[in-house]
């Protein structure tokens, strides 16, 4: 049976942190046999917002050797640059023409990092889901792996795919629409200091995430100064207490031991002995994943050689996808 086909990417801004890890990343890998996975680094996403341009490439080749020393197998999966590709760029100028105006100004991300942005505000931020549209129908994805964040973008990649195939492909669609891959445990780890945010690489604060490529000493930093409460004994099922709740969640998924081990484990603990459990068990997860990407990084000839047949691999599928979109349309097509 052919495997469904998966498509995602993150975005090289700031540093990946394990939020991007245990809500995206970590469940890639694991379920990165059973589909035919395409992982690109969205640099053309990253541009939405004011942006170094002497940093973008760094850091988009840091997030290609992440997604390697997180596990992602070449054997199951395709890692690429976006902006390597023409087509996000060509097919969303062409969806751009199908997708009403008032679909974008309702969209929730926009309507917030709009009143962030203020009068800087630019049509890309506006125009970024039907990017992220295209990203997704251009290789035909079956399951789209997203946060409930992310949900809002799904559904209107969906809309358009149908408006586009019923204006213009009753009798043979174009598009498929894509199905949302949620994972449960994990899929949304909160900020460290203040349990009812989720944890962002936008966030001022560095000391409100755990990046990747943090020191042994500066996890340990941030988790002595994370946000708690006053009360003695840790449990998952207290409504009121959000750190609580999140730092529970996130030593289990560090250790790997079940939610019931952990509730054995630190029901009658007080922060002062649990914080050095989870420090721990936090350093010992992300150890060789920084051992792997120092040695991806270490090594650009193979790291490019990675991207270059990403990119050549993505573009089959890409540009046959461009190329049925524009017969629908009705471009013209030469010969030869």
């Amino acid at each position: 049976m052919t495997k469904k086909r998966v498509l995602s990417g993150i975005q090289p801004t700031g540093n990946l942190h394990i939020g991007n890890y245990l809500g995206s990343i970590r469940n890639w890998v694991e379920h990165q046999h059973n589909y035919e996975n395409y992982f690109c680094v969205v640099d053309l996403h990253a541009i939405t917002a004011p942006h170094d341009p002497q940093t973008l490439a760094e850091n988009s080749y840091t997030i290609a050797a992440l997604y390697l020393a997180c596990g992602i197998s070449l054997e199951d999966s395709c890692i690429f640059f976006q902006s390597h590709i023409p087509a996000h760029s060509e097919l969303t100028w062409l969806l751009n023409c199908v997708t009403p105006l008032n679909w974008l100004q309702d969209m929730i991300q926009f309507k917030e990092k709009a009143i962030k942005q203020g009068e800087n505000v630019n049509v890309g931020l506006l125009d970024y889901p039907v990017l992220m549209a295209a990203d997704i129908l251009l290789y035909q994805a079956d399951k789209v792996p997203v946060g409930e964040d992310q949900k809002q973008h799904l559904e209107l990649t969906r809309d358009i795919a149908g408006r586009f195939n019923h204006q213009y492909a009753k009798q043979s669609p174009v598009f498929k629409l894509p199905e949302a891959l949620i994972q449960a445990d994990g899929a949304r780890v909160m900020s460290l200091t203040d349990g009812t945010r989720k944890m962002s690489k936008s966030d001022p604060s560095d000391l409100s995430r755990i990046n990747l490529l943090d020191s042994a000493d500066l996890i340990q930093k941030k988790i002595k100064k994370c946000k708690t409460d006053l009360e003695r004994g840790l449990t998952f099922e207290a409504i009121d207490r959000p750190e609580c709740r999140n730092l529970l969640t996130l030593y289990m998924l560090m250790s790997g031991k079940s939610k019931q081990t952990v509730v054995n484990e630190c029901q009658d603990l007080g922060w002062g002995q649990f914080k050095p459990l989870l420090a721990e068990a936090t350093i010992e997860h992300l150890r060789p994943i920084q051992v792997k990407y120092h040695e991806v990084m270490s090594d650009k000839t193979y790291l490019e050689s990675v991207l270059r047949s990403g990119r050549d691999r993505a573009a089959l599928i890409a540009d046959r996808t461009l190329a049925e979109v524009k017969a629908a349309l009705g471009f013209s097509i030469l010969n030869g």
